[in-house]
């Protein structure tokens, strides 16, 4: 989802279209069966069920089927990709209708309410672009509610410098909570070795940060 210089939004959408169409969801680099330790993360921070928690970057993940597992009734999946989506609302069968969908770039969009808990795995890391992270937290910080919850999970400090055919981020838990700013306290944090479906190994950075309410 990285827009530098020379690309524009219409570029990163054809690029993710292409990505979900001529792949398998299940056999994309970021495919997990169960995210684990997003939903440990999102249970750390105690949301009451009908707490409003979108997933940023949702794409065709498995998320809002753990969610709704879960007992979360408030849940909200956003991508660039609308192929994306339709791959995890046709995975969800009839419970599709109990997740929002929304078909949207983050950098460039106010989704008009705002989430007790922002979910991002594997997205951010892609903006690149000093542009491209500035308006995301700006999405992020209008779409948060005070006292809220950020669950994100980029490449780490070992992890990819590309990926997708596109160049990616890297950070630590430090540089992670810097960017985002001084409204935001880092509440845990953990690397691990993500094992992707062909079998290679990328090092995540899981983190938890919370809005000063």
């Amino acid at each position: 989802m990285n827009r530098s210089a020379g690309t524009s939004a219409a570029s990163d959408r054809a690029h993710w279209e292409r990505v979900y169409t001529d792949k398998d969801p299940h056999r994309v680099s970021w495919y997990e069966p169960v995210l684990e330790r997003s939903l440990e993360l999102i249970g750390e921070a105690g949301l009451d069920p009908d707490a409003p928690i979108l997933d940023a970057g949702g794409g065709a993940s498995t998320l809002a089927a753990a969610l709704l597992d879960a007992g979360y009734t408030d849940v909200t999946v956003a991508d660039i990709s609308a192929a994306a989506l339709e791959h995890a609302r046709a995975e969800l069968g009839r419970r599709a209708g109990g997740v929002t969908w929304i078909a949207v770039d983050l950098r460039e969009h106010d989704l008009g309410r705002t989430y007790a808990l922002w979910h991002d795995r594997a997205a951010f890391h892609f903006m690149v672009a000093p542009r491209d992270r500035v308006a995301y937290l700006d999405t992020l910080r209008r779409n948060l509610r005070p006292g809220g919850h950020v669950v994100i999970t980029t490449f780490g400090p070992d992890g990819p410098t590309r990926c997708s055919g596109l160049p990616t981020m890297r950070y630590d838990a430090t540089g992670l909570e810097e960017l985002l700013g001084d409204e935001f306290e880092l509440v845990s944090s953990s690397l691990d070795a993500h094992r992707t479906p062909s079998g290679s190994e990328q090092q995540y950075l899981h983190a938890h940060l919370r809005r000063q309410g």
